[in-house]
């Protein structure tokens, strides 16, 4: 055998192999038909389409995040009015998007308008406020509020994707759905039965941010905390329930639930984290905390903060709830504990939780269902015959009309398709029925580059030449038009995953992994074919083609 050919069928049978392996698995010895079928069933894995799973539509309260960039706006004009000595009457949050800035000092009023307009000009517009001559209106930009919600909508992705597969959640779809202002998230994760498990991974503490406790006593009801202020909150505060602690006589802690008069503005939010650990308690092994740090931003804020606050108490707020309310024992930069009796394995959920990241704005729950498999084993059965059905037409196709040149074109299609599973599987790609669309499409393809090839050998042999100068013509001349063509498929493929949804990316990746693998099967396995039949013929012998 020629020793360029034996090596090109070494590389040839290793990757058969090799995408053998990835299609079964390694069966043990004896196997039986039914236990390929199993490993086969574990190595491609399925979409949500064919296997069934839970199907979510999630909201996202953009307005939430909205609402606390004009807070955080409060927050630093007021501290800025303070810092520079300037009178004032008061800084409040007239709704969402405006703020009432009223009767500042007359004389430095210029002051502050330059403050506003060099700092903030491109987020907040400032106007006259209507009837006091001294008073100035902030409204958020339409152009800024648009920004903050595609902002909050893109981190929700991103971080509800990361906590599903940081807990173990894999392969699932998740998505913007809808238009731009529909503020909806698509959640798909196939093979997970129980939605309520998905819910808690999502939203379990989803928002984290720590707030100044304005009033040191916990009511043991929204109405008793009204009625101690006369039925109306100090301004700039809300209230929030949340876990209470007490000690009785004995000296155990009692725990139950609780109101809290806050600030309304978070000194600090889960965005601001940069990482989140567990570890045990140093004053008390039995219990566990979680160690923060926190972006040069927030420890920017967070250092002045604590430092001006220093003996009073700081509410730790997890989804509009308060975990708990430590002291602030002294100034805290850039890291810092959060303490709420703690068992090490709540500690190690909030933790990973808080490093996944922290949903900018609260979510609420549209649609909910688990989605059965009968479809989905309709789906395959029916995809499974078509392909089937598909298969053994090209092939007859092919061996009648390219008698046993054909059964090269045969070989090359079923490899292909052996391949293309094989890499389905080793990048853990999900097959849809979209997906098993592209299968059938690949086939295709398949086909009409060995019709290019086959008819350009045909083609130099009517010219008179012998079958290998024919064969050795048709491949480089066919080479270049296959090329073109795939590369072409290829780049439309690319648009299709880049702007498609789930089921279109699933039909862009199986239609590209193919096409890649037709390369491969129709130029180079098959030539190699044709090199190892004409080396065996006698050189006067006909191609059958």
């Amino acid at each position: 055998m020629n020793p360029n050919l034996k090596w090109k069928a070494i590389f040839i049978l290793l990757v058969i192999l090799g995408c053998i392996y990835g299609v079964v698995g390694l069966p043990t010895f004896p196997t039986s038909l039914t236990q390929l079928k199993e490993n086969f069933g574990h190595q491609i894995k399925l979409g949500l389409d064919l296997q069934g799973g839970t199907h979510l539509v999630l909201q996202v309260q953009t307005q939430e995040a909205v609402a606390q960039e004009t807070d955080q706006m409060v927050e630093r004009v007021t501290t800025w009015l303070r810092g520079k000595n300037i009178s004032y009457d008061e800084v409040h949050r007239v709704d969402d998007t405006h703020i009432l800035v009223h009767n500042v000092d007359s004389a430095r009023l210029p002051e502050f308008r330059d403050y506003v307009n060099q700092q903030f000009n491109n987020v907040w517009d400032m106007s006259p406020a209507a009837g006091d001559p001294s008073g100035y209106t902030l409204t958020l930009r339409p152009g800024a509020v648009a920004q903050i919600q595609e902002t909050t909508m893109n981190q929700s992705v991103e971080t509800i994707d990361r906590r599903i597969n940081a807990l173990g959640l894999t392969e699932p779809t998740i998505q913007l759905r809808g238009g731009a202002n529909n503020n909806e998230i698509l959640v798909q994760l196939p093979g997970e039965g129980d939605p309520s498990e998905a819910k808690r991974v999502i939203q379990a503490g989803g928002q984290l941010e720590l707030r100044l406790v304005e009033d040191p006593v916990v009511y043991s009801s929204e109405t008793e905390a009204l009625s101690r202020h006369g039925g109306v909150l100090p301004p700039g505060t809300e209230l929030v329930p949340g876990k209470s602690a007490t000690r009785n006589a004995s000296g155990a802690v009692d725990t139950g639930e609780g109101w809290y008069i806050l600030s309304r503005t978070a000194v600090i939010t889960g965005r601001d984290l940069r990482s989140a650990t567990e570890n045990r308690n140093a004053n008390n092994p039995g219990q566990w905390v979680v160690d923060f740090t926190l972006s040069s931003e927030g420890a920017h804020r967070f250092g002045p903060f604590t430092q001006a606050n220093i003996n009073r108490q700081m509410a730790i707020v997890l989804d509009h709830r308060v975990d708990s309310a430590p002291v602030i024992n002294g100034k805290i930069e850039d890291s810092g504990m959060i303490e709420g009796n703690f068992s090490q394995e709540s500690a190690h959920e909030l933790a990973l939780i808080l490093r996944a990241g922290a949903l900018p704005a609260s979510i609420k729950y549209l649609e909910e269902r688990t989605v059965g498999p009968s479809l989905g084993a309709d789906s395959i059965r029916h995809g499974v015959q078509a392909s089937v059905l598909s298969l053994l037409v090209v092939m007859i196709f092919m061996l009648f009309y390219y008698r046993l040149s054909g059964a090269n074109a045969v070989l090359a299609l079923i490899l292909n398709l052996v391949i293309l599973l094989a890499a389905l599987a080793f990048f853990g790609a999900v097959l849809t029925l979209p997906g098993i669309a592209g299968v059938i499409l690949t086939i295709g393809m398949g086909v009409d580059s060995n019709v290019l090839v086959f008819e350009r050998i045909r083609e130099e042999l009517r010219n008179g030449k012998s079958a290998a100068s024919a064969v050795e013509a048709g491949f480089d001349k066919a080479f270049l038009t296959i090329i073109d063509t795939h590369v072409t498929t290829v780049v439309s493929a690319f648009f299709l995953f880049i702007f498609g949804s789930g089921p279109i990316k699933g039909f862009a990746i199986t239609l590209t992994v193919g096409l890649i693998a037709n390369v491969f099967t129709a130029i180079y396995i098959s030539k190699a074919i044709f090199v190892y039949h004409l080396a065996k013929m006698d050189r006067q012998a006909e191609l059958s083609i």
